[in-house]
């Protein structure tokens, strides 16, 4: 959808850092479900939990196909969202409990092809069909391919629950969905108001009251929601940080990118949409060869090799911005992308080796909610970098445009840095423990 937000503000009467919650939204959405899919796939048979998945999205595609408005269009979304939520950490649930220990990098690998290829790729499909007829098509062509998921997944989906007796945390879960809905919400009014004002001041504090208040419950409570010792081990922090900024800067500059194609370059949709599209398909192919290959050597060598590409990714967007023409977007983002394949699904899948056994349903909940709230404040910020700009007076709006784009390539470029460096520190402290274990 982000390639149709300029249309969308056009057609509702909202403005860019309104509309961009179609993104946001869904993606807040998509993390509070998540966070509480420890539990289900310990509760319930994967197969229920998918063929509900899938109900869910069909639900909210047709609202979203037939909206009058746009609180309706942001409701279908929204329920497409907890679609998502359940589904991306079930695929990771298959991989890490069917899958032989020697092959999961590949199979991760796999999986981080499809997870990164989406959020790029959509713009590519939302821009030729909204060139070329109603935006409301996006979501009726989509139909047809969630009923054929529907039915391969209730007739091969087959994993037994755990059993456990527990009841789920609803406290936990009503602290981290306002502490994450607050956050957000924060990151979308500082494009409107000053940092010092109580528009701002006032969500972030409540927040952080609602985080602390989290972290309490959900470490006193006889079932907590995320389990939140895994970050003990420097390694899993170190991961999570890593693995937080490569999702913040794929969906996060997935969603500039077409935004300054028009804005600034006065592209059409389907070209701004086009501009992802090489680099969508070179992750694709990326992506399961960067497994093969931390099967074979080990998740040092392409998470790093990764993170050196991102970052030299972002230093063209920033370098070149002055020359910046659709081509020189298109080789930009292909480098970029290459790194984050190269990173993504390794960073999870090392993350989930270096904890206990036990604990692989904690991992796999915690980084997968903690990628999709990594996509969601990502466009939040990158929005509001962009609309705080557009939003000043003096100069032409394109003027404003161009110079909220060189902020957020700077800040997509810095981010990409310190994730290398934990990277870094990260290895080398997994290496000290290999010689010390020997």
């Amino acid at each position: 959808m982000n390639v149709t937000f300029p249309e969308l503000t056009r057609l509702f009467g909202v403005t860019l850092d309104t509309v961009q919650w179609l993104t946001t939204g869904y993606l807040l959405m998509v993390t509070i479900v998540m966070a509480t899919t420890a539990f289900l796939l310990k509760k319930f048979p994967s197969r229920n939990l998918f063929i509900f998945a899938a109900s869910a999205f069909m639900l909210g595609d047709l609202l979203c196909a037939t909206a009058p408005n746009f609180s309706l269009l942001l409701g279908g979304r929204i329920i497409q969202a907890m679609s998502t939520g359940l589904s991306t950490p079930l695929m990771f649930h298959i991989i890490f409990t069917q899958i032989p220990k020697g092959r999961i990098g590949s199979m991760t690998g796999l999986a981080g092809m499809v997870i990164s290829l989406a959020p790029a790729l959509g713009p590519t499909y939302g821009g030729v069909i909204s060139s070329i007829a109603s935006w409301r098509l996006i979501f009726w062509l989509v139909l047809p391919i969630v009923l054929i998921a529907l039915f391969l997944g209730a007739r091969y989906i087959n994993i037994a629950p755990l059993g456990i007796k527990e009841s789920f945390d609803f406290i936990s879960l009503l602290f981290l969905a306002g502490t994450l809905t607050a956050f957000v919400y924060t990151v979308s009014k500082a494009a409107s108001f000053k940092l010092t004002s109580p528009q701002f001041l006032i969500p972030l504090i409540l927040g952080v009251v609602l985080l602390i208040l989290f972290i309490i419950t959900n470490s006193h409570g006889t079932n907590g929601l995320l389990d939140l010792s895994i970050l003990e081990q420097a390694t899993t922090s170190l991961s999570a940080f890593t693995y937080f900024s490569l999702q913040f800067i794929n969906i996060g500059i997935s969603f500039v990118i077409p935004v300054y194609c028009q804005y600034v370059l006065h592209t059409s949709a389907m070209v701004a949409g086009l501009t992802l599209l090489p680099g969508s398909l070179l992750g694709a192919l990326v992506s399961p060869f960067a497994g093969s290959i931390a099967d074979a050597k080990g998740y040092g060598m392409p998470i790093k090799i990764g993170l050196v590409s991102l970052t030299l990714g972002g230093l063209i967007f920033v370098l070149a911005q002055p020359w910046l023409s659709a081509l020189i977007i298109t080789i930009g983002f292909c480098v970029l992308r290459f790194g984050f394949n190269m990173g993504f699904s390794n960073s999870i899948s090392n993350a989930t080796l270096n904890v206990a056994r036990e604990n692989t349903a904690d991992a796999n909940s915690f980084f997968n909610t903690l990628q999709q709230f990594a996509g969601s404040i990502g466009v939040g910020i990158m929005a509001a970098i962009m609309a705080s700009s557009q939003n000043r007076s003096g100069g032409t709006f394109v003027t404003r445009s161009y110079n909220g784009g060189r902020y957020d390539y700077l800040f997509v470029t810095i981010l990409a840095v310190l994730a290398l460096v934990a990277a870094i520190i990260n290895f080398r402290i997994q290496k000290h423990q290999a010689s010390v274990n020997r």
